[in-house]
């Protein structure tokens, strides 16, 4: 069982996250806190997996300030930014300061189990609503944040189904005739997925494809 505390200054904010959270297989609440020092201590006294993270509980510190001070003490528990803010500036500073997921609070239950079993897994969540162009990345003030960003989660539905197939050799005409788009398409969706992943060689791409069993031989 993986045990999720939830940090939010509204009771009713807190019984709908229980609520969503409790329903997913694995995960349970187990701890509710209404500020940032009820948090800290509530992962002090309790074996708490994951923690979902208001970034303003007013009075006293802020969610990124109890965020700060519970990946200095306790890094192995992955912590999930919950916000109203889509700025890249509340973004950069909850990954510097620890957080390994950010979802935005008028996203639907979706969008928040999808990014509670990323975090779950180690990996960086960031809530698809969210957009993050190339400068935003190059400006992230934390160079394994900008690393991690380029996982599987950032690409789109569509460079998803490209992926595999650029992998298997298909060449851009094929892809374009396959796909329905034009093969200038091909080429943007090829690029997008390189640049997201990090890769840089056709070889390296199907190397990621193989390693996380996007295609088989």
């Amino acid at each position: 069982m993986i045990n999720v505390l939830i940090a939010d200054d509204h009771s009713v904010v807190r019984s709908g996250l229980t609520s969503v959270i409790n329903k997913m297989p694995n995960f349970k609440v187990i701890f509710e806190a209404e500020n940032g020092t009820e948090a800290f201590m509530g992962v002090e006294k309790n074996d708490i997996d994951i923690v979902v993270m208001d970034l303003s509980m007013p009075p006293g510190e802020n969610g990124l300030v109890t965020t700060k001070r519970l990946h200095a003490k306790y890094p192995k528990v992955a912590i999930l930014i919950l916000s109203m803010h889509d700025e890249q500036e509340y973004i950069d500073a909850a990954i510097h300061n620890g957080a390994l997921g950010y979802v935005l609070k008028n996203s639907p239950d979706s969008e928040l189990i999808r990014g509670i079993k990323t975090v779950a897994a180690g990996k960086v969540f960031i809530d698809v609503n969210i957009t993050l162009n190339q400068s935003d990345l190059d400006e992230m003030d934390s160079n394994q944040a900008n690393a991690e960003l380029y996982t599987y989660e950032t690409l789109s539905k569509r460079e998803r189904e490209v992926l595999p197939l650029i992998a298997l050799g298909y060449s851009n005409k094929e892809l374009a005739a396959k796909l329905f788009i034009t093969t200038k398409t091909v080429e943007a969706h090829k690029a997008n997925i390189m640049r997201k992943l990090g890769l840089t060689t056709h070889v390296e791409l199907v190397y990621y494809a193989v390693h996380h069993h996007l295609i088989e031989f």
